[in-house]
């Protein structure tokens, strides 16, 4: 799913580049992050990562931060999305967050607007500085 995104175009390497591998070891060692993988009768439907920040704002309190959130786009629609989202944000509950914070690009309008209908509300101006290719 993540191979298959267009925005922006040519983000992703082939599934066998061995960064994504080097990635996901770091990612498993680190108990503060977690990826998530949906399934519906041994099929994977959704991904997304989920990420546990410590930070000095808000008196020290810790954030989770959602990120790569991917729906099969034949099963769209369904709710999946928003059931992967709501145990996203109880998981920052049961870990004590403050806030769940996330981004989505500028041109995910439909995406927007599903974030907010799950009570997201758009506060921050979200930059970018891309160090290499």
């Amino acid at each position: 799913m993540l191979a298959e995104d267009t925005i922006p175009p040519q983000r992703e390497a082939p599934p066998d580049d061995p960064r994504y591998r080097a990635a996901f070891e770091a990612i498993d060692a680190d108990p503060n992050q977690r990826l998530i993988a949906a399934e519906l009768c041994g099929r994977v439907v959704g991904t997304m990562q989920l990420s546990f920040l410590p930070g000095l704002s808000f008196c020290g309190s810790w954030r989770g931060l959602i990120e790569a959130v991917r729906i099969a786009p034949d099963l769209r629609g369904q709710r999946l999305g928003e059931q992967m989202i709501l145990w996203a944000v109880d998981q920052c509950r049961a870990r004590d967050c403050k806030l769940v914070q996330l981004t989505s690009s500028a041109s995910r309008t439909a995406a927007h607007r599903f974030y907010a209908r799950l009570g997201f509300v758009q506060s921050h101006v979200g930059m970018k500085l891309h160090l290499r290719d």
